[in-house]
């Protein structure tokens, strides 16, 4: 007996050791999700303040932008993996390399983005958006547009950071950016210190100058850190490689397009919902600003994953891999047992905090419900998202998404909120529906996907076979 105890004892040692690894690692990712989710949270606060009308322009507003924004966001995501495979496998000389490619990247897909919400407000009465939202919408996206590139530039930096286990700086200048957000959005929103009243417009135009804060503040820190002085960031200037690129599109694009699978599912319910008019608008912008900011701490618990696995990946070892990935999910069953129970007793509190309108209030708490539902999908599946980026497989779960998310989770909810007459409660319900789908899809295809990877010690580059 003594032999067994000592035998296995180190086992669950060891998987507590990676549990607090990457709890330590994913604290400052998932408080830096949160900064990002509180940028919603202002934006709507003050717009809420300002009217129901400013309020659901906001809301169709905040899911144009987004709905672009999925595609550079995922495809950049392919960035912390890379850099952790070639950390730990001992290749750190190539990462200044990589990481002036993916600025190269950054900058065209910011300028892509940048011309497609210029030219998004012209599709507001084509996608059915009621009149009396159209405007606010509109000056929403004229201001915000303008933080773009900035945004795609930080996210490539910030990315690199958190690859090579260095998480900080995310969390201090995502809450840093919100210094600057609010007092300029309230500023520029009701008109003060002489300034005119633009309403959305301000809210736009504040989050474009946090974005452009936020990016050249990550870029002297990068330059002047000490952490990353070796890598030789912007030792010179290096012209495209095309290579490169491609290869880092081969494996980030279908990140993007996994993103854009469960977020557009998101955005195209706060369109659909848009069609119903402002009081339903806003209701539902409210509950999915409440139930984004709780998804920052799984989306933060997910990012450490992928690196730890990543690493794993990268000095070949396939128990390290599991490891990393089971203590992510062990993470992840108290953080969304939390957030479930805060939504499920807490509703009305949490609304009363947005709004006194007292229509928007009750369908709001409503809704919170439908958001408490699906927490442990909705965790589950990112988890998951999480753990296969790790491992570089990334184009079977891009048809698992699409599959959950529009093959089932879209239908439901349209069904059910506007054939068959239900609202907002029955789009809740095909969101709920979608997420369970995938959570379930994409954990299977991370328990096949991490038994059959090949292990070669040193190969950054090395990936899982895409098939079924």
């Amino acid at each position: 007996m003594a032999f067994i105890m000592s035998s296995a004892s180190p086992q669950p040692r060891r998987f507590r050791d990676e549990v607090r690894t990457t709890a330590v690692l994913a604290a400052p990712l998932a408080a830096a999700h949160v900064s990002s989710g509180l940028i919603g949270f202002v934006d709507s606060v003050i717009a809420g303040r300002h009217g129901t009308a400013t309020l659901a322009g906001v809301s169709v507003g905040t899911a144009l932008f987004w709905l672009p924004m999925m595609i550079p966001m995922g495809t950049l995501m392919a960035l912390p993996p890379l850099v952790s495979r070639l950390d730990g496998a001992g290749r750190r000389a190539e990462i200044g390399q990589q990481f002036r490619q993916a600025l190269w990247l950054a900058a065209m897909l910011g300028v892509a983005m940048f011309a497609f919400l210029s030219v998004a407000p012209y599709g507001l009465a084509w996608l059915g958006i009621a009149p009396e939202i159209r405007p606010a919408a509109t000056e929403f996206l004229r201001g915000i547009r303008w933080g773009i590139p900035a945004f795609t530039l930080y996210l490539c930096m910030r990315y690199l950071s958190d690859g090579l286990h260095w998480t900080l700086p995310s969390m201090v200048l995502g809450f840093g950016g919100l210094l600057v957000l609010a007092p300029t959005g309230y500023v520029l929103t009701f008109g003060m210190f002489g300034l005119p009243e633009l309403g959305a417009l301000g809210l736009g135009a504040a989050s474009a100058m946090m974005m452009w804060a936020q990016a050249l503040c990550f870029a002297l820190y990068l330059w002047k850190a000490r952490r990353f002085a070796d890598l030789r960031l912007f030792a010179h200037a290096e012209a495209p490689r095309w290579a490169t690129i491609r290869e880092l599109l081969k494996t980030g694009l279908p990140i993007g397009v996994t993103v854009a699978m469960e977020g557009g599912l998101f955005i195209a319910t706060a369109l659909l919902i848009g069609r119903l008019g402002p009081v339903p608008s806003a209701a539902h912008q409210i509950a999915i600003n409440v139930a984004s900011l709780s998804f920052m701490i799984p989306f933060g618990l997910a990012e450490a994953t992928t690196v730890r696995v990543g690493h794993a990946l990268g000095r070949a070892d396939r128990d390290g891999l599991r490891r990393a990935a089971f203590a992510g999910y062990a993470l992840l069953l108290v953080t969304q047992s939390i957030a479930a129970g805060v939504m499920l007793l807490g509703n009305d509190a949490i609304v009363a905090l947005y709004t006194h309108d007292a229509a928007v209030a009750a369908l709001a708490a409503s809704l919170l419900l439908f958001a408490a539902a699906f927490q442990f999908p909705d965790g589950v599946q990112v988890m998951s998202a999480g753990a296969l980026r790790g491992i570089k497989d990334t184009r079977v779960p891009m048809l698992l998404a699409a599959l959950a998310y529009w093959g089932i989770g879209m239908p439901v909810g349209a069904g059910l909120g506007l054939a068959l007459g239900y609202g907002p409660q029955g789009m809740w319900t095909g969101l709920i529906a979608g997420l369970l789908v995938a959570a379930v899809l994409m954990a299977g295809r991370f328990l096949r996907s991490s038994r059959r990877v090949p292990m070669v010690a040193g190969a950054a580059q090395v990936m899982v076979t895409n098939d079924a």
